[in-house]
């Protein structure tokens, strides 16, 4: 039995439609099981509820991003208001913190011996006069038996010109052996001089040394301060001509901080004029001070020069050798906004931060910098003090503004 051709057609064109109700069902019925779903999980909630999504996404509108005010979103974000601050005169210049030396003394043993006995440790806080160490040393017996055989001699001699100048006035001696004996006199006192001289060198009016008999040598602090570094033990021989002082004491309630600037920036450094430090260890804190001394040259190979600042550390957080940027401030009443660097966005050429408007809801402002340091930033328009901005997870908040957000 032969089938026709146009019979065939017509049975493929029935099954074509046949398949195509068959999908239309599958896709009615799915849609009705979603909205069967989401009826039975409405009764759960109690009327007027908002039942909060793991993610909430942002609503935008009008250059806005709006959050709930428990959205997950808001945990990993930070905000922090902003202030005016006196305008820094240069960009922050690098530095290092080194002991005031105005205030600083480096002790030495001004004599060759062995130490007997420490006194004090290295961080201890001593008052001037106090004992460091007493040493031994056969170099002071012998300064103080001269000091002995000289006045023993000028005392001898001194008898002896007294004898003779009686026998003279008498004339039952010479005037010959009276002027000889004034001569040896002289020499003797001379000679006395010398020794207790040396002495004096030993045990100075500023309290750096002390000495007993028995060649015993107390050396001592000649200012007030901490004992920021020792290099002596008991048992060690000491000369005057060590490399290395035996003890340093500072007050560290002030530091130096040495920083150097181009040659460019001359005419906005000078002497008296106020800075702030920044330092690792204390991140977003500031420490005042004020220039010293402006050097009178530039070093020869670097072609900068060195400034020399003095820094307020009376809680001695600060210490010496640390790294630090230095903030020179300029003399005018003119501020500036500081943001933190995290809180700036860079779009092609522009920067933005993000302020909070309200609780939940941000905007994206342009902002225009004047300075940038490596931690803090200075802007010279488009924010004022007191506002609020997100300083941490800036970047990801701004990517969900939409592009012709302004």
């Amino acid at each position: 039995m032969k089938i026709s051709r146009r019979s065939a057609h017509s049975g493929w064109r029935t099954l074509t439609v046949l398949l195509l109700v068959l999908a239309a069902g599958i896709g009615i019925g799915t849609k009705v099981a979603r909205h069967a779903a989401a009826v039975a999980v409405a009764p759960s909630a109690a009327p007027g509820a908002t039942v909060a999504a793991a993610a909430s996404p942002p609503v935008a509108g009008a250059g806005l991003l709006r959050y709930a005010r428990d959205a997950p979103e808001l945990a990993s974000i930070r905000i922090t208001p902003v202030e005016a601050v006196p305008l820094p005169a240069l960009p922050p210049a690098n530095a290092h913190l080194a002991y005031d030396e105005d205030v600083t003394a480096r002790v030495s043993s001004p004599v060759a011996g062995r130490v007997v006995r420490l006194m004090v440790q290295a961080g201890d806080r001593v008052r001037r006069g106090a004992a460091l160490a007493e040493l031994d040393s056969p170099d002071l017996a012998s300064a103080q038996s001269d000091l002995a055989k000289a006045k023993a001699d000028e005392a001898h001699k001194r008898q002896s010109v007294e004898r003779t100048r009686a026998l003279a006035e008498t004339e039952t001696g010479s005037r010959k052996d009276n002027e000889a004996a004034e001569a040896d006199l002289q020499q003797a006192v001379a000679e006395t001089r010398r020794a207790a001289q040396r002495m004096n060198n030993l045990a100075t009016a500023t309290a750096t040394a002390t000495v007993s008999g028995s060649g015993r040598f107390v050396l001592r602090a000649p200012i007030d301060g901490v004992v920021v570094d020792r290099q002596i033990n008991a048992g060690m021989e000491v000369r005057p001509d060590l490399a290395n002082p035996l003890f340093v004491i500072t007050d560290t309630a002030k530091l130096w901080a040495l920083a150097d600037v181009s040659e460019t920036a001359l005419n906005a450094v000078h002497a008296g004029q106020p800075v702030e430090l920044e330092v690792d260890a204390w991140p977003g804190q500031r420490f005042a001070g004020v220039v010293r001394h402006v050097g009178a040259a530039l070093d020869a190979a670097s072609r900068r020069l060195q400034v020399r600042c003095e820094i307020a550390n009376a809680d001695g957080r600060l210490r010496a050798e640390m790294f630090s940027r230095v903030a020179f401030l300029s003399d005018t009443e003119a501020t500036a906004i500081r943001v933190p660097n995290g809180s700036l966005v860079l779009n092609g050429m522009q920067n933005f931060v993000i302020v909070e408007q309200e609780p939940g809801v941000f905007a994206r402002r342009p902002v225009q910098l004047r300075w940038s340091g490596s931690d803090t930033s200075y802007l010279s328009a488009g924010l004022h003090a007191g506002e609020r901005i997100v300083s941490e997870g800036a970047l990801l908040l701004a990517s969900e503004f939409p592009a012709h957000a302004e």
